[in-house]
């Protein structure tokens, strides 16, 4: 029973009393849930545990369906401690702190099962986060959903998702991060790379596409890719300096394409943090040296 959370019923079942269970040597996270302390300290243990008290018209919705789904968030909304619970039964009601409820028009919305757990599909997840995030959030968001390996959508359902969101809170944030999603992309850094580099006034670079040497045969796949150009950028997160198989395999693969003669610029998150012009001087002398011209 002290391996996670439980209801008052499975508490009373096991053999617990009512004076027990109110103890102040339980946590008590919701109304109606107990824990042995320390259980539910993260969002995803309070996740679990709020599901056993709702009902099959619940689920999951807004960043605690993102949380859910493993989308990339800001760091305040990731570490938020509200869930956030919808329904499509008007007379439902969410009684517990820490609980943010929300109703929705019935047929209005896809439902999904994740690790069991009910939850808003995740491109109505995007859609409803464009009420709380910024433009670029939304749009790490939609790549992230059509992202090279394992995506959640495509770009057909996230165009009809847009058009079927009109008129709500968001829908014209919603069409704009649109317009910026590209499929193929890993991660939220190479997002927030593309959107720095073209809202400079650079070319846009293809995402996650081959890189070839001077026959045409395919050595290796490019982050942000200029082909005309033979330019590559690469952003270099964490796991490329942490392991260290990665890095070597990178080593090797660099390696390779610039024996093909592309010019690499590797790019990190303190670059992008706190050197942004550096970036894109670097990206823009290469494309120049390449015969790239406003």
């Amino acid at each position: 029973m002290s391996a996670r959370a439980f209801t008052t019923a499975e508490g009373l079942d096991a053999g617990l009393s009512r004076e027990r269970l109110r103890r102040a040597d339980l946590e008590h996270p919701y109304r109606g849930l107990h824990a042995a302390p320390g259980i539910t300290t993260t969002i995803e243990s309070r996740i679990v545990a709020y599901s056993l008290r709702m009902s099959r018209d619940q689920f999951f919705s807004d960043v605690t369906a993102a949380i859910i789904l493993g989308l990339p968030l800001p760091l305040g909304l990731a570490r938020s401690q509200l869930l956030h619970v919808c329904t499509d039964k008007p007379a439902a009601r969410h009684g517990s702190s820490g609980v943010i409820g929300h109703h929705v028009r019935a047929g209005s919305i896809a439902v999904v099962e994740v690790r069991g757990l009910r939850v808003t599909s995740p491109v109505d997840t995007w859609c409803r986060l464009a009420s709380v995030l910024d433009l670029d959030d939304l749009i790490k968001v939609g790549d992230a959903l059509v992202r090279r390996k394992k995506p959640l959508a495509t770009m057909e359902s996230l165009r009809a998702a847009v058009l079927r969101y009109a008129g709500h809170r968001g829908a014209r944030k919603l069409r704009e991060a649109f317009d910026w999603v590209r499929p193929g992309v890993d991660s939220p850094k190479e997002t927030q790379l593309r959107l720095l580099i073209v809202r400079a006034g650079l070319p846009e670079p293809e995402v996650n596409c081959a890189i070839t040497d001077r026959l045409g045969v395919k050595i290796a796949t490019g982050d942000l890719v200029y082909r005309l150009y033979r330019v590559l950028v690469e952003y270099d997160g964490e796991q490329h300096r942490t392991d260290e198989e990665q890095y070597h395999w990178d080593v090797d693969r660099l390696d390779r394409i610039m024996e093909a003669d592309w010019r690499v610029i590797r790019i990190n998150k303190s670059h992008l943090r706190s050197k942004p012009a550096s970036v894109l001087r670097k990206v823009e002398t290469a494309l120049r040296a390449a015969g790239w011209r406003p």
